[in-house]
């Protein structure tokens, strides 16, 4: 039955005109309530609606869920996280005055023809440490789609870096330590003397003859403990804290970092067991670098080593190890001489001083 719809306005109700067979004769008009019709299409019409979005949320979830699994299909953030390479990049961010001239010069520099990897240093404008956050992204993206100079050591004077804050991998963190107050005392010096490096080349302080012991008695500049504040703001990263100071926090921070983030952190009083240590652990990039720094001479073995060196007094060691910041730093520095003195511990036979442990383990019940 066909119907003809025609609006009644005058009795408020809609009317339907006939077209087809019905028990009224041909072209009577049957008066129904507008409101109920209206009410009832409405319905109709929600209801349709609700079908239909249900069906082609069915549809597209079944079209999604039977898709060809592909490497195009796998998310940007995926595909950042597994690369680079772990083991493809290291990121040395090196501390002033911790023997990081003779690891980078004297070893890195020396092997990287013969084991086949690259070099790169990076150098922060204006000799800060600490990177913004735009500059961060731009190292981060830079080093880990350099493809072409991968496998690679970077070295260089910066804070820590949290790659996978932008979405990839952090490298391979490595760095050493220095007993704060010797590193402090080399600092000083250096600035007056220079080192057994760079001979001839004026130092900012040359002339200044002034023993540390007196700067700390007049409280001067360069022997301020803001100086020594360094160990552990490279490992606390750039967080507003982290240059704060003695603040408890940034010690807190650098302690994680680097308990998290790194392979291995040496001392420099025990250069020697810390290239052991690299040789087993990084063998793509140090196989052979024992024996290499074993070869060297006293002058390529202990690089940028500071001409002058007075040692301070006892009132002035009293004044320095009753400091905040010494006493932070000092701490810092203890709590990685305990990390890697637990590292090589388990590492070696109780009575042997360099032998390492044969490995530890091995596989059984394979199958199929």
């Amino acid at each position: 039955m066909a119907s003809i719809f025609h609006n009644n306005e005058r009795a408020g109700k809609l009317a339907i005109v006939d077209s087809g067979y019905s028990e009224f004769p041909r072209g009577q008009l049957r008066d129904v309530p507008l409101p109920q019709f209206q009410m009832l299409t409405r319905l109709q019409w929600i209801s349709l609606n609700i079908a239909l979005i249900v069906a082609s949320f069915v549809f597209t979830n079944w079209r999604i869920n039977n898709l060809p699994i592909t490497n195009e299909v796998i998310s940007t953030k995926s595909r950042s996280l597994s690369a680079p390479v772990i083991s493809s990049l290291i990121f040395y961010n090196r501390i002033p005055k911790t023997g990081s001239t003779t690891l980078t010069n004297a070893v890195m520099y020396d092997l990287c023809r013969r084991n086949g990897f690259h070099v790169l240093h990076l150098n922060l404008t204006r000799n800060r440490y600490s990177m913004n956050l735009i500059d961060q992204r731009r190292f981060v993206e830079n080093i880990t789609s350099w493809l072409e100079m991968q496998p690679a050591i970077y070295h260089g004077h910066a804070a820590f870096i949290d790659f996978t804050l932008f979405g990839v991998r952090n490298p391979v963190y490595i760095n050493l330590l220095r007993e704060p107050l010797e590193r402090l005392l080399s600092h000083y010096y250096f600035l007056r003397y220079g080192d057994n490096y760079r001979i001839g080349l004026k130092r900012s302080r040359a002339g200044n003859n002034e023993t540390f012991d007196e700067c700390v008695a007049r409280r001067g500049r360069d022997c301020d403990m803001k100086q020594m504040w360094l160990q552990i703001p490279y490992f606390c990263g750039t967080h507003h804290f982290c240059s704060e100071v003695g603040n408890v926090r940034a010690l807190e921070q650098a302690k994680r970092n680097l308990l998290d983030h790194y392979l291995i952190v040496g001392l420099n009083e025990r250069m020697r067991d810390f290239i052991a240590l690299l040789e087993i652990l990084l063998p793509k990039f140090f196989d052979g670098a024992l024996e290499h720094f074993d070869s060297l001479d006293e002058k390529r073995a202990h690089l940028r080593n500071t001409k002058k060196k007075i040692p301070p007094n006892e009132r002035t060691l009293e004044v320095i190890k009753s400091d905040k910041v010494y006493i932070m730093e000092r701490e810092f520095y203890d709590f990685a001489a305990m990390q890697f003195e637990n590292i090589w511990k388990r590492t070696h036979e109780d009575d042997s001083e360099s032998d390492f442990l044969p490995q530890q383990f091995h596989f059984e019940k394979i199958k199929p």
